[in-house]
């Protein structure tokens, strides 16, 4: 599992950072997103959704929001 320290960006860069990082794993690798941006509990999800990425897990620790992503099977 690949682990992606975001906290301390502000959106839109959460989610792009998270889309270059799987855009470099292999299918079904997952990546552990941490980030402080309020605005990353709603874009992630959304983000997944579109991109086809599954959305495993999402909690919150304190200020920091923690997001569980596999990226999407090959087709």
């Amino acid at each position: 599992m690949r682990k992606l320290d975001a906290t301390g960006l502000t959106c839109p860069l959460p989610v792009l950072k998270a889309r270059k990082a799987l855009n470099e794993m292999q299918p079904g690798d997952r990546l552990e997103l941490m980030s402080t941006d309020a605005a990353s509990a709603l874009d992630v999800p959304v983000f997944c959704h579109q991109s086809g990425n599954v959305l495993l897990e999402e909690r919150r620790e304190e200020a920091v929001w923690f997001f569980l992503i596999e990226k999407k099977k090959a087709t």
